[in-house]
């Protein structure tokens, strides 16, 4: 039985000291009458860490769940190509400005994720300047403690140069100011990855209770941002370690998981395949709630909001050659497409079955004529709006029929669906394919190829091909391994290309597309969203109107609220300065 310590939200009056880290870059005033000395004791430190970690769930008072959150529907699934936003052009319209490349440094969802991670490093340094006025704590329980905060802020700062960039204000627990002014002059990368450092240093192998993060958790997490950074020589080793050694927090060996959906469902979650999890709970709004307006609308499962569609382009990058592997060339972007809009007395969605596609398709991408997880087929009133969106429906977090009579779902605010099913921010998928990187990086192509192959295979196994109620395969589903006689076994470009590819597929509506592609390089970025557009602008009409993305913005613009809030240094200079691709 999972532990739902992380995600229930602490008493009220803890919550009144964390005031002060309010929308305005942590400088909002403290309010109530607790004292921060009334948790310098063992019973404090430990509500202090849960409340670091509960900013994980993306619950506060000051930022939407859905706006901010470590799971980046918006910044990384929609502004990758995944999906559209979905819905009506009017319902949460600053989010057109995102999924057409006209985001402006006024769009609410870049404060809000810029608040979002700061209020969160609050929090923890909160609990650091905590701990450390405390005696009597037991040596293990302290070096835990503090290599799970070192572990979060660097999450959480991660989080924030992802989408910001680098260069970005650094404020740890040694800055006591309520409202800290703190230039964005300096690279934080050195900050993070000592921050990461220190985890490993204190974590265990393991912990008593499965949401904490361990060692490993700290070592995929310091692999994960020297890929970001480029620093592929870094991160091999430790890829390496964590795939041949690595347990989860609850002590199982790292592994895939043979059925694809035991890594989204409530019911089976925290398998070996899991290296660190939000532990979400369907109880006090906490279900999930980052992707409560993701789900198909009306009388589908959860009933709102129809947002985060898939692509186009995304659904037909699926397709397979007469061999059942992937076009590494972008050759589907010249084929007829897998699905079609229906016409009159059509269903809102038609599918061309003779056309091959691998199996993960359909447990990524919710489509019309296939079953939607336990829940039947789709009916026309679960997309919103098919002009706008197109005719897709979101499907990984979405939770199944048995989730939901097993109690494990609930609605954010009382009107938005959620549910008690994790959503693991490292895995053992994202691993091996960074880890394949790694190996072609470094012309170990046959090595690179059979972590591919790995991957391949899990998504062939007869558990994860959907079936139709007589048990015929529910599309034309076709997947093989790549033969040792496939030039990515000889080539590194092509190589290098089949990664890739297999990360799309792999991770598609996982909120990843984007962050990889600025990883490969601002024209790769530049070149597959340009690719992108002109696809998607032939089936949805809306992108005629996008921007191509020019390889320089690698990043998001600093939010012009945070600019203004910070001001200027006593000799005039403004503390926050716009990125320069961004001026």
């Amino acid at each position: 039985m999972k532990h739902k310590y992380i995600i229930i939200s602490i008493v009220s009056l803890i919550l009144l000291i964390l005031q002060s880290c309010g929308d305005s870059f942590l400088s909002k005033n403290p309010q109530g009458s607790i004292s921060q000395e009334a948790l310098e004791n063992l019973t404090g430190i430990e509500l202090l860490v849960t409340d670091a970690y509960a900013s994980l769930a993306a619950r506060t008072d000051n930022y939407e769940p859905y706006q901010a959150s470590p799971f980046n529907w918006t910044f990384g699934g929609i502004y990758g190509g995944d999906a559209n936003k979905g819905s009506d052009p009017g319902d949460q319209s600053v989010v057109n400005e995102i999924e057409r490349y006209n985001i402006l440094s006024t769009n609410i969802y870049l404060s809000s994720k810029w608040g979002w991670a700061y209020n969160a490093v609050k929090r923890v340094n909160i609990a650091l300047q905590t701990i450390a006025k405390v005696e009597g704590i037991d040596d293990a329980t302290l070096t835990s403690r503090l290599g799970e905060l070192k572990f979060l802020r660097a999450l959480f700062y991660f989080e924030a140069v992802r989408v910001f960039g680098s260069y970005i204000p650094w404020v740890d627990e040694t800055n006591t100011e309520n409202d800290p002014k703190v230039h964005n002059d300096i690279d934080i990368y050195p900050n993070i990855l000592d921050d990461i450092n220190e985890a490993i240093e204190n974590l265990p192998n393991t912990q008593s209770e499965v949401g904490r993060a361990n060692v490993w958790a700290a070592y995929a997490l310091k692999a994960k941002i020297l890929m970001h950074k480029g620093d592929l020589a870094a991160a091999k080793p430790i890829l390496k370690e964590i795939l041949e050694n690595g347990v989860t927090s609850n002590g199982l060996h790292y592994a895939l998981e043979e059925d694809l959906n035991a890594n989204f469902n409530a019911l089976t979650e925290n398998g070996k395949e899991s290296i660190f999890a939000v532990q979400y709970a369907a109880k006090l709004d906490m279900g999930n709630a980052a992707f409560c307006l993701n789900y198909p609308h009306n009388s589908g499962p959860g009933g709102c909001c129809g947002f985060y569609q898939p692509s186009f382009e995304l659904v037909n990058s699926f397709q397979v050659d007469a061999n059942g592997l992937p076009y590494l060339n972008g050759e589907y972007r010249t084929k007829p497409t897998v699905s079609r809009r229906g016409g009159n007395n059509e269903a809102v969605g038609v599918n061309d079955n003779t056309i091959p596609v691998d199996p993960r398709l359909d447990f990524a991408v919710g489509r019309y004529g296939i079953p939607y997880k336990d829940w039947g087929y789709p009916a026309d009133d679960w997309v919103r709006n098919p002009v706008n969106g197109g005719i897709f429906m979101p499907k990984k977090h979405v939770f199944s029929k048995a989730e939901k009579e097993a109690g494990m779902t609930t609605f954010f605010d009382g009107w938005a669906p959620g549910s008690a099913m994790n959503m693991e921010y490292l895995s053992v998928r994202d691993m091996i394919l960074l880890y394949a990187e790694c190996l072609a990086n470094d012309g170990e192509l046959v090595a690179a190829m059979e972590q591919v192959n790995k991957i391949r295979t899990r998504a062939s196994l007869d558990v994860n091909i959907i079936k139709l109620g007589n048990g015929a395969p529910a599309a034309n589903y076709k997947i093989a391994t790549y033969p040792s006689s496939h030039a990515a076994f000889s080539n590194k470009d092509l190589c290098i290309k089949a990664i890739r590819m297999e990360r799309k597929l792999e991770l598609a509506m996982e909120s990843e597309r984007w962050f990889d592609l600025v990883r490969w390089g601002g024209d790769y970025m530049a070149s597959e969203l340009k690719a992108y557009i002109d696809y998607e602008k032939q089936y949805i009409s809306k992108f005629a109107g996008a921007s191509y993305l020019p390889a320089s913005k690698t990043m998001f613009p600093i939010p012009d609220d945070q600019i203004l809030i910070m001001g200027n240094d006593e000799n005039g200079k403004p503390y926050l300065v716009q990125q320069e691709p961004w001026k």
